[in-house]
């Protein structure tokens, strides 16, 4: 390759590079609700939207919802319960709480904007209280726009990693540091959800403690094979169990 073309390169690369942290600061804004500033590049509205659009087919995917009324009321009132009795029903977003028909998949997990999600395989081991604590952690997902950072996150990380290749052999490199942050903010997700979902829980009249029990159940239902830590995007159920603990005491001095 020619002089001349070469620097032409790194020109552009560093010009991507630029435009990136340009865009990504500008988009820096502190959650009115942890107080925790973020990288958003959308707004509520639009995190309400995309909840919306994409709940039939995270339903349909885990067999649709489940068909026992009564149920679902039970997840529903245990829901609306932590919103009513926290700073969830301050914001703009639209809660809903669904209960999946899949009785083999133990999860749980929140779209952006207020959508929620458990499955009868988890809802079943539960008593009131560790529902309460499951669907707490998952307003805590809602309230902490975590699903909208990670959106801007990737965003950033992959224009960072176009400009490197433009500019030179780097690419791959700063992809991978990228995949690793994202893995470990992932992690911060988990926590800060914990911590909200222990808040939600006293704030509801629900024992915290219920959530450490729920920890016992998905350490349970992982087995000996899990993934380790610092592979996966959920901290180890231990370490969990430690932060949560600890944020029992912080609210309840317990």
């Amino acid at each position: 390759m020619r002089r001349g073309s070469w620097r032409i390169r790194i020109l552009i690369g560093l010009a991507i590079v630029a435009f990136a942290f340009i865009r990504r600061c500008s988009n820096q804004e502190e959650n009115p609700y942890t107080g925790r500033v973020q990288n958003i590049n959308m707004s509520a509205e639009q995190e309400i939207a995309i909840g919306l659009q994409t709940a039939p087919e995270m339903a349909q995917q885990h067999g649709g919802l489940y068909p026992d009324q009564r149920m679902q009321s039970l997840v529903d009132n245990v829901g609306n319960r932590l919103v009513q009795h926290s700073v969830a029903r301050e914001t703009p977003y639209q809660y809903e709480f669904h209960l999946l028909a899949d009785d083999r998949t133990i999860n749980a997990f929140a779209l952006p904007g207020g959508q929620v999600f458990i499955t009868y395989a988890l809802f079943s081991q539960l008593n009131e209280a560790q529902l309460a604590g499951v669907l707490g952690h998952e307003i805590g997902h809602v309230i902490g726009r975590h699903s909208a950072e990670r959106i801007a996150e990737s965003s950033f990380w992959q224009t960072l990693a176009t400009g490197a290749s433009v500019g030179g052999d780097m690419g791959n490199l700063v992809a991978g540091i990228g995949q690793n942050t994202l893995l470990k903010n992932g992690r911060g997700d988990e926590l800060e959800s914990d911590d909200l979902g222990v808040l939600f829980m006293i704030q509801s009249g629900y024992d915290p403690n219920e959530m450490i029990k729920v920890m016992e159940i998905l350490k349970a239902a992982t087995g000996p094979n899990r993934v380790p830590e610092f592979q996966s995007t959920h901290p180890d159920p231990e370490n969990r169990i430690e932060k949560i603990k600890e944020s029992i005491h912080k609210y309840s001095g317990r």
